[in-house]
């Protein structure tokens, strides 16, 4: 039953996902990333720290928008997030970024087609709504994810 919901969540809201703009609220996607700076920065390439707190477990956010999952150079990913963008060749968009971070080990599970994958993220965004605004948050901190959204 729980997986027939989540198909046609995902379907419903598809048309959502198809666009280049993040559909989600930055504004209100700001105040939930802080449940997500315990272990998540977003640092520029310049060394500027623009979301978090130096979170060092999980890998920094900024750019995440087209990037290979499992990509983020020196960090270590479990092995079933390393697949999904070895393997599979997922990259994170909206839809991608949304999906995982409701429920990080069942997505991995679902996508490799893999009861036994797992994800190292623990943490759940209960809301697809909030995972679409703290997506729209993150993004919205790259000038270049800005920049590809308006073209």
């Amino acid at each position: 039953m729980f997986k027939a919901t989540l198909t046609a969540t995902v379907l419903l809201a598809a048309p959502a996902f198809a666009q280049d703009v993040a559909s989600g609220d930055a504004e209100a996607g700001e105040s939930i990333f802080n449940q997500c700076q315990a272990c998540h920065v977003v640092e520029n390439d310049d060394g500027e720290v623009l979301a978090g707190r130096n979170g060092q477990v999980g890998p920094n956010l900024y750019g995440i928008s087209g990037r290979t999952l499992g990509s983020v150079e020196g960090f270590r990913y479990s092995k079933s997030m390393a697949a999904a963008g070895e393997d599979e060749g997922l990259e994170w968009n909206e839809e991608t970024f949304v999906g995982y971070v409701q429920d990080p080990t069942g997505w991995l599970k679902e996508q490799l087609d893999n009861n036994r994958a797992r994800g190292n993220m623990a943490y759940k965004l209960r809301s697809e709504e909030d995972a679409a605004n703290v997506w729209a948050y993150i993004v919205s901190l790259d000038p270049e994810a800005g920049e590809e959204a308006s073209e």
